[in-house]
């Protein structure tokens, strides 16, 4: 049976995705909690909690744009690769 190289590409994606969503959400949301036990107040956790969403939210925002405007970018240029998903690494912007 062969294996197919997409499917574990798109599954390593969507954990890529997952990740950066939920990294920065518990960071700030443990920041918050150590920082409400220590001043004595319950408000910060929530603040905190909110920021980390809207980082993790710009996180998965970024590495899409760089996944899929990468992709058109080859596309436009007439590359047939832009519709394999074949990622270079050799043109990073970030």
């Amino acid at each position: 049976m062969k294996k197919d190289r997409g499917v574990f590409q798109a599954f390593s994606m969507i954990g890529q995705f997952g990740i950066n969503m939920l990294v920065p959400i518990f960071l700030c949301s443990f920041l918050g909690l150590f920082l409400d036990r220590k001043f004595g107040t319950s408000f910060i956790v929530i603040i905190l909690f909110f920021v980390g969403a809207i980082a993790g939210g710009y996180n998965v925002f970024r590495m899409a744009r760089n996944i899929y405007g990468h992709q058109s970018d080859l596309a436009a240029y007439g590359d047939k690769t832009a519709d394999t998903g074949d990622i270079r690494e050799d043109d990073e912007e970030d």
